[in-house]
């Protein structure tokens, strides 16, 4: 946001006097100017005007226009403020980013969950509907007997998710040259829509959806939404296992039996 400094009356005047003195001896103003730093008027917000809000500042309404997905001007930390404290990290990139990170933990929100619930439902056996943290991802809680141990199967995601993620930061950069690049003749489905966050395409977007603006743009509401609830699941995830040492579908199975002795109050034990 502009700023300008104003000078006070209390350093023109002086400054005026000084120039009309023809003696020898030099002006001495014994007082320190003072400047007033006034922010520039914020211009009228043009997109998104009659969105809900949530706890929206003026300040955070000035680069916040309701034009990305899930825009309800929240931002107390200024973190997309261009020109404040999130000055240092591109805009575009943490919008992207949330989007990107949403998808993720809507996936791990459903994949760690998912063996609890088809082991409670004896679709899968026993030895394998385990919670979680038992599965290997926290080897000091225990891990299922794969293949390979622990550490061995952690360096070799990362080395896969590290090649994804390197190609898809490729594309961020410079949309579309994912098309460009072979890769086992699959490269047509991955040249993108020039929108890094919504590639689209055969892979990405296989039925087709959003056929139109009107229905994209809510789709894209709808994900984001989904996408920051799954975040906040996935840390939930965390918290109960740390906690009660079980899966979160046990904690609901308990709390479903007995909501007053099994709840959040009684779960925490400090000790």
């Amino acid at each position: 946001m502009a700023a300008q400094a104003l000078l006070s009356p209390s350093l023109t005047a002086p400054v005026e006097t000084s120039s009309r003195l023809v003696a020898a001896r030099p002006f001495h103003s014994t007082r320190r100017p003072s400047f007033v730093v006034r922010a520039a008027s914020t211009p009228p917000v043009k997109q998104g005007a009659d969105r809900p809000l949530w706890f929206a500042s003026k300040q955070s309404l000035s680069y916040l226009d309701g034009s990305l997905p899930g825009d309800f001007g929240f931002d107390p930390l200024g973190l997309s403020d261009p020109e404040g404290t999130g000055g240092f990290i591109e805009p575009r990139w943490l919008a992207y980013g949330e989007i990107i990170n949403g998808r993720f933990a809507m996936l791990g929100a459903a994949g760690a969950i998912a063996p609890e619930i088809l082991g409670k439902a004896g679709l899968i056996p026993a030895e394998t509907a385990l919670p979680w943290f038992q599965t290997g991802v926290i080897p000091p809680a225990g891990t299922y007997s794969y293949w390979a141990d622990s550490y061995t199967l952690f360096v070799l995601e990362m080395a896969l998710m590290g090649f994804a993620e390197h190609r898809r930061f490729q594309d961020w950069a410079k949309p579309g040259s994912m098309g460009k690049q072979y890769f086992l003749g699959l490269e047509k489905g991955l040249g993108g829509s020039g929108n890094p966050a919504y590639p689209g395409g055969p892979f990405f977007n296989p039925l087709g959806f959003g056929k139109d603006k009107k229905s994209m743009d809510e789709l894209k509401l709808k994900e984001v939404k989904n996408g920051r609830l799954a975040m906040l699941a996935v840390l939930g995830y965390f918290i109960q296992g740390l906690v009660t040492g079980v899966g979160p579908y046990q904690n609901l199975l308990d709390h479903l039996a007995d909501p007053v002795n099994n709840n959040i109050i009684t779960s925490l034990k400090f000790h």
